[in-house]
Formats: C-alpha cells, structure tokens, sequence
C-alpha cells in the first residue's frame, strides 16, 4: 500500500517564520496537489474563512490572491470561488484512490426527546429542511442499481474524499481519503479502536470528568480505564504518567474538554504526544464540539501535531447537522488502514447509501461550511442570552462558568444542594440536565448542572424556565 501524504504541514503557527497567510496559501496548495481539493471544487469564501480562523480579512484576501495570482483558484462572483477548472497541479499528486470495498452505555443518557436544555442537541429549529429536502430529493432520483445493494463498509468514497478535505483545510489535519473511515456515532468509532488495536485487559487514560459513556463502552471489552484529573490546562499528562505509565491508550478532548471546556495546553499536547510515541500507545482525539468556540481562533486539531502516527481523530455530525444521521468518521494513521479494514469487513455493515450521499452533495455546495458559519454566530448569541436570562433569576444559587466553546453552560451549586437529585426534580417537571457529578469516574466532585443553550431562543426563554428551575431547588 502506497503512502499518501501532501506536505507535513503544522497548522497556523503564530511563532512560525511564515506569515499566516503564507501558512493559508500553503494549506491550500498541498490540499489542491494531493487531490483533496479538484478542479472544480468549491472553496471557502474569504469572509467566511476570516471567521473559521480569526483572522483579519486582509490576511485571507493576501493568501487568496497569491492563490489566484498562480492560477490554483478562480473566483465566479455570485457562484464562489472554486479550483480552477482543468488545473494540473505542479506538484505530482501521491493519493492513492480508497482501496476497494471486500466483503452501550445507559438507557436514557441521550433521550429521544427535544426538552428544554437538552444536552447533545443542535439548534433544531435554524437547521436548513428546505435545502436537505431538495437534495435528498435529487439523490433519490439519481439513484441506480448499484446505489441500491449493500453499502461500503468503510464509507461512501465521496464522503471520505469530502471528510479529508475538510480536515485538511479546516483542521489542519493532513489525510488521504483512505484514512477516513465513516462510522455510525462515536460510540462506533471508539468501538472500533478498541477492537483494532486493544485488547482485554489494557489499560486507557480517560479525562475525569470525562463523557460517560467511553468509560461504559470499555468496560464492556474488558479494558480497563484510569482517570486522569482535568485542570485549567486540560488532562493532567504527568498525572496519567504517574498512574499508569505504561497504558496502551489515551481517550482526550483538547479542543474544549468535555465537560468542563477548559483547552489542552500546547505543553501538555506535546507531553501527551511525546509520551504516545516513546509507549507506543494510542492517542484518541474527540474533536469535541471543535467548530464551536467564540473566543479568539478556532484551536488547531492535536492531530496535525502528530509526526509519530499514534493519534486518531474522531469526529461527528450530529452535533454540526442533526443526531439521527448515526454519521461519524475516523481518522486513523496511514500505517493503520489496512487493520481498519479488517476490522470493518467483519464487524461493520456500512452506514446507508442514501444519507452518505445526501451529506456529500451538502458539503460539495457549500451548504455544510455556511451552515457552521451560522450556527457559529447563531450560538455565541443565545450562549449570551441563556447565560445572562439564568444569570439574572438563579445568581444567588448557581455561578455559571464563562466556557470558551461548546453547545452547552456549567451551572455550579451553591451551598450543599446536590446536582443529581435537582437534575431528578427537572426530569419530572419536563426540563432537561444532567450532574456533573455523574461523569466523574468517582461518582464525587463539584455539583453542578449541564445545561445545553443551542434550543434557547433568547433571553426571556431562558428567564421563564430559569423561574422554574427556581421552584424545584
């Protein structure tokens, strides 16, 4: 199997030699001569790229027209600014095509149920239907005999060519389309891992606190978990070092941790990634809500540091889109495809054709890049407006943590009032919550409220239902 790789490039790097929009030309040059982005294909426009990275439009302006200026990029006015049609790239493009197809946690930790502060769930009401409709539809018409017999067990080749060049462009995440392995949610990816490269009775480093399900999902294959405290600074690596140095696996959210928000460090993503490479152990980045964050530049994946091959990075859709996809992706180092597919020609049967195709042509239209650029707006205002509306009718019994990113708020008790026991008292008055005492491994820790603002419209919502979150403390 031949490598395929672009350039190693590291993300935007303000200690760089090179100015950002030199580092912006590049990412883009590598992505157009590896064949990630085609002739044809559309790019982000300018404005919405200023936002994804926050920076000054003039630096993106300076990077598009070197673009331009070498003929990689067009722009059609109203239509976008796409590759250049017909563009042979300078540099020999080395992608290998996708190699060819061969043949649980609790009940009601993600309810099926749209219920006020609803953790896990996307602004539902602002999703483009129209657009979905319209697509869907044209797929369904496109399709033929052969969109009709089973799936591709590793994903529909389209949707994993569009996956790698998003990372490459958005993440900073250099990858081949056969690297991306589409998958049914990430309980399914991390299922995956564990069946590819564990085995019973390793031990993984998880956050604590931590998502709970990735503690339950491990138990289950008989590996065990060791939780690593979570600081200012994100996971404590020396802490982990400390308790189980010689842990096969290390489950992490560096983007914005889950839940607690806070960033891993630049140091400790190196510590992290240096201990990985010296134990041979496996790295597994949840990019954690990572489109989300409303202050200062989208963080850089830990992935696109990683020069050794232990890191795999697990993304979703149901957070960008809408839960009832089942999509989700992996990204596993190039030296590890060909035991993926093993693993998947077994244990998989392959997400339907038909969704695959419909979130493909999305993307292809640029409808997925606006949509985030959206939301992203869209968030950082009822974030605002739920925090302030709680703020004002519960400030003498909770202290709301100011979170970076993310979909949802931290409400922490004052007093000795306990989170799960109010979080029982709002499930039955129809509210929705969950304590965060109950994803710590310990069971014990700050009480506290998680509480999603996506589904607030605006303040004097979040004041109404503040008042009755008031009558059960």
């Amino acid at each position: 199997m031949t490598t395929s790789k672009t350039h190693d490039l590291s993300p935007l790097d303000p200690s760089a030699a090179e100015p950002f929009y030199r580092q912006i030309y590049e990412r883009f040059r590598s992505a157009i001569a590896s064949g990630l982005l085609k002739p044809g294909d559309r790019v982000p426009s300018a404005r919405a790229l200023t936002q994804e990275l926050g920076l000054a439009r003039g630096t993106i302006d300076a990077a598009y027209s070197l673009l331009a200026a070498e003929g990689y990029i067009q722009a059609r006015g109203q239509a976008g600014t796409i590759v250049t049609p017909g563009l042979k790239p300078r540099t020999p493009a080395t992608v290998a095509p996708p190699a060819p197809d061969t043949a649980t946690s609790s009940i009601g930790f993600r309810p099926q149920s749209i219920l006020p502060f609803q953790m896990g769930l996307p602004a539902l009401d602002e999703f483009p239907r129209k657009i979905w409709a319209r697509l869907g539809a044209r797929c369904v018409r496109a399709m033929q005999p052969l969109d009709m017999t089973h799936p591709s067990v590793y994903g529909q080749p389209a949707l994993r060519a569009e996956i790698a060049a998003y990372l490459q462009v958005s993440r900073g995440i250099t990858c081949a389309p056969s690297q991306v392995f589409v998958t049914s949610g990430y309980r399914h990816s991390i299922e995956l891992v564990g069946l590819a490269l564990l085995k019973a009775g390793d031990r993984v480093w998880l956050e604590d606190p931590g998502y709970p399900p990735t503690h339950e999902l491990f138990a289950q294959m008989h590996i065990a978990t060791v939780p690593v405290p979570v600081d200012a600074e994100g996971m404590v690596v020396a802490e982990g070092i400390r308790s189980a140095p010689r842990a096969r696996a290390a489950v992490v959210t560096p983007a914005h941790q889950s839940p607690l928000g806070v960033s891993l460090s630049l140091q400790r993503r190196m510590a992290l990634l240096d201990w990985a490479g010296r134990h041979n152990a496996w790295i597994v980045e949840d990019d954690y809500d990572g489109e989300y964050r409303y202050v200062s530049r989208p963080l850089p994946a830990l992935k696109s540091l990683d020069r050794d091959g232990r890191v795999l990075y697990a993304g979703t859709f149901s957070k960008v889109l809408f839960p009832s996809l089942r999509l989700a992706y992996l990204v596993v180092p190039q030296a590890q495809v060909e035991r993926f597919e093993q693993i998947l020609q077994t244990f998989a049967g392959g997400s339907p054709e038909l969704t695959q195709s419909i979130v493909t042509a999305f993307i292809q239209e640029g409808h997925f890049a606006r949509h985030i650029q959206r939301m992203r707006k869209l968030y950082a205002e009822r974030r605002e407006a739920t925090s302030a509306g709680l703020a004002s009718v519960l400030g003498k019994h909770v202290r709301i943590d100011a979170l970076p990113g993310g979909m949802h708020l931290i409400l922490r008790l004052t007093g000795r009032q306990s989170d799960r026991k109010l979080v029982a008292r709002m499930r039955e008055a129809g509210l929705f919550a969950e304590a965060l005492s109950e994803w710590t491994q310990s069971g014990k820790g700050t009480s506290a409220l998680l509480v999603n603002f996506t589904n607030i419209d605006s303040r004097a919502t979040a004041e109404k239902l503040g008042k009755r979150i008031l009558a059960l403390m």
